[in-house]
């Protein structure tokens, strides 16, 4: 089993693209579901420790890999049973029921068992389960000690992590060669429990992969605090906002920070404290610029951004100047030389490039195409997109994320990260997403913002 770091993400009409492109090379539809369903049946078997199995199938290849699993655990000495839908439907599905050879009980009528596997429906399902599968799956996974899906849990889109219809939260995930997008984006992601990937022997590529822990180093003989990197903070109406986003830029590496703000709290004494003027933001050895923080959208505030969107250093835009990103500020963004770097939440984002359709993923990348700039679409699931580029998925976040200042910690720690490698936006981006997350984990629950920005020292020194 493969953890989801750093892995490849899979549409389902790129999945069934590179399966295609193994049996090019030799595979066959039956030669890659008896791979899966042995490998799935490995870890069946180490997991069940001895306890009866309840496997359910449905009509297509999923249900296929389910046969090839109870036949498998059942040559390894373990009580199992199979449940269907019906028939199966494709020919490789009903090569594997051949080789399944007790017998199938009506899926309606099924009693659970203490380990359910859920072979029903995975990759490419665009509907709802009917209610009598929907009843049966939420009454077994209910029921067992351990429940396990195949590739996806049954009623869950594979795309856009849609949900259709009810359904239940599993224990673990099985996906077969790849991630594919649903395993991280919301809702679909709260459904899959810990997920992993088992190898079916397929060559698994894509520009979109999941976040990975970052390759950071720590500072070396010669450094000095303007090589590290410094952090300017360009504060407003809401103050304590923008020193929680330079707090989190010390911590997170920063040699230097720059509070450009009037009033707020003095701790910590590192961060050094001048009133704003265009002025400052001319200096040579800004590294990465940090503006939107408690900025405010009053008009000083908008001459605020527009200094900010003609300095000459990189740019992170958050919070409330991406509120006054109107057409004309958008342009001066496209038309930046340094790189820029947006941050926003769900409400930001509509507000700035619209509802729109297709998945988080699809959006992020169109706004980024659109703004020139990387993307970092944050929320229970996080999507950082670069222009043109590559996009990484973080995962299910620390739901006590869910308080104010989380997000302008996040923004003063993509900033140093920024400062310390401008040439690098979209890296900067996903360490500074990974050092967030990473910072809430450590802390655990029923936290703050203040406590968050602390924990990044602890974050940033473990890489």
């Amino acid at each position: 089993m493969t953890p989801l770091a750093g892995q490849p993400i899979l549409t389902a009409g790129e999945m069934r693209a590179t399966e295609a492109a193994a049996i090019d090379r030799g595979a066959t539809v039956d030669s890659l579901m008896a791979r899966a369903g042995h490998a799935v049946a490995a870890v069946v078997l180490r997991l069940a420790s001895g306890s009866p199995v309840l496997v359910l199938c449905g009509p297509g290849n999923n249900g296929g890999d389910g046969y090839v699993v109870a036949a498998a655990l059942a040559a390894a000495g373990l009580a199992v049973r199979v449940a269907a839908t019906g028939a199966p439907m494709s020919d490789a599905a009903k090569n594997a029921r051949a080789g399944w050879t007790g017998p199938v009980e009506t899926l309606a009528d099924v009693a659970p068992a203490p380990i359910l596997v859920d072979a029903l429906f995975g990759t490419g399902l665009s509907r709802a389960l009917d209610s009598t599968a929907s009843a049966a799956l939420g009454r077994c996974v209910a029921a067992a000690r351990l429940s396990i899906a195949v590739d996806l849990p049954s009623g869950v889109a594979t795309d856009d992590g849609v949900l259709f219809g009810m359904v239940p939260a599993f224990d673990l995930t099985l996906t077969l060669g790849a991630a594919k997008p649903s395993h991280l984006l919301q809702p679909a992601a709260s459904r899959c429990g810990q997920v992993r990937i088992l190898d079916i022997g397929i060559a698994a590529e894509s520009s979109v992969e999941t976040l990975a822990r970052p390759g950071l180093p720590p500072p070396g003989p010669q450094a000095h605090k303007y090589s590290r990197g410094m952090v300017a903070i360009v504060g407003g109406a809401m103050p304590g906002a923008a020193a929680l986003a330079a707090e989190a830029a010390l911590r997170s590496g920063a040699g230097y920070v720059l509070l450009l703000a009037e009033g707020g709290a003095q701790a910590p004494h590192a961060i050094v404290r001048r009133p704003f003027s265009p002025e400052a933001l001319n200096d040579k050895r800004i590294g990465a610029l940090v503006i939107g923080p408690g900025l405010g959208r009053d008009a000083e505030a908008e001459a605020r951004l527009d200094h900010a969107l003609g300095a000459p250093c990189p740019l992170v835009i958050d919070g409330d100047a991406l509120h006054l990103l109107d057409d004309r500020r958008l342009a001066l963004v496209r038309d930046r030389d340094a790189a820029v770097i947006m941050t926003p939440h769900s409400g930001e984002f509509d507000a700035l490039f619209g509802a729109g359709t297709g998945s988080k993923i699809d959006r992020a990348r169109a706004a980024a195409d659109r703004a020139g700039a990387t993307i970092v679409f944050k929320g229970a699931d996080t999507v950082i997109a670069a222009p043109q580029g590559p996009v990484r998925l973080a995962g299910a976040g620390n739901p006590w994320l869910s308080t104010a200042g989380t997000g302008d910690v996040l923004a003063g720690a993509i900033g140093a990260v920024l400062a310390g490698q401008p040439e690098a936006p979209f890296e900067a981006a996903c360490a500074g997403v990974w050092l967030h997350a990473e910072a809430a984990r450590r802390i655990g629950a029923a936290f703050i913002a203040d406590d968050l920005a602390r924990a990044l020292t602890a974050a940033r020194a473990s890489l």
